[in-house]
């Protein structure tokens, strides 16, 4: 059942990674490879200064595929990923239970590849009545047809589509909650070019909301 809080709380959501594995990127066409990695690492730091649980999982990372890519293991300090064998993470025993134990009912979804092991569980959640956010430009398919196919799909079944700024805007809100601005802030001068079209920018445009909104002590 859907929450009736129609924007979304950092004590409601989990975040699911699901195969952001350096072979399966190579296959992406939906989004340039390096914008995708960007965004994943974005989305996994937001996870980690809001406090969400991170469930990651693997597939074939011993094969084809390979292990977590590394730039999104450094954002996700002491989190071991979950190795599996389902393309869909809801049939493997281990992942759900590892959901189900968060107790939260609202997921955020990013991963690879979209049409598979991104759209599978996001309908076996929804079907168990959660509510499931992918985050679409963290998400990665072989083409933009595929891809976007796949989400208009899962958005049909009741899939809500947003992005990772988003997801990072709407659980800070307020740029007086201090005890999220400093690791936000960071994030979106790191990844978030859209607040300025050069460092500086950023560095003034964020700089300035600071010195402006006084933090809360």
């Amino acid at each position: 059942m859907n929450s009736p809080k129609p924007l979304i709380q950092p004590e409601e959501c989990a975040l699911l990674l699901i195969d952001q594995q350096a072979g399966l990127a190579f296959g992406v066409g939906s989004i340039d490879r390096q914008v995708l990695l960007n965004n994943a690492i974005a989305l996994a730091k937001t996870a980690i200064v809001f406090k969400l649980p991170v469930i990651v999982s693997t597939s074939a990372s011993k094969v084809y595929s390979g292990p977590l890519m590394p730039a999104i293991q450094a954002a996700l300090p002491g989190i071991q990923s979950i190795e599996r064998r389902n393309m869909n993470i809801w049939e493997d025993d281990a992942v759900r239970s590892a959901v189900v134990k968060t107790q939260r009912r609202r997921l955020l979804i990013s991963g690879l590849l979209t049409e598979a092991c991104v759209s599978f569980p996001v309908l076996s959640a929804l079907a168990e009545g959660y509510e499931v956010f992918v985050v679409g430009d963290a998400c990665g398919g072989l083409t933009m047809a595929s891809h976007e196919l796949a989400l208009r799909r899962m958005e049909a079944a009741g899939a809500r589509m947003t992005s990772w700024i988003q997801v990072l805007l709407e659980l800070q809100r307020d740029w007086t909650r201090h005890e999220t601005y400093d690791g936000c802030r960071a994030i979106v001068e790191s990844n978030a070019g859209g607040y300025g079209s050069t460092p500086s920018a950023q560095h003034l445009a964020i700089g300035s909301t600071r010195s402006m909104c006084h933090p809360l002590n």
